[in-house]
């Protein structure tokens, strides 16, 4: 799994464009990103929003056991998006 994350961050960092199945926009939020890693019936989520337009940043991440992101896991990384923002002004 491990290795399927690096690759799922490489092909990010690497493409302009990123199809829907590896980094989608949280509807409903300001900037917050969901980065999807799946490998077999294991599924991965992490949030990350950008910076400055080009770095991503890594918030947090579970491991999806349902078919609803918890709602507690986005309000953390929001939490950890304003806190970002908040130092980096």
């Amino acid at each position: 799994m491990r290795n399927k994350i690096i690759w799922t961050l490489d092909l990010i960092e690497d493409h302009q464009r990123v199809s829907e199945l590896y980094l989608k926009h949280l509807e409903g939020t300001d900037g917050l990103f969901e980065i999807r890693v799946q490998q077999g019936s294991d599924i991965f989520r992490i949030f990350c929003f950008f910076s400055q337009g080009q770095l991503v940043v890594l918030a947090n991440g579970f491991q999806k056991k349902s078919q609803k992101t918890p709602k507690q896991e986005i309000e953390r990384a929001l939490k950890i998006k304003k806190e970002y923002e908040n130092e980096n002004k």
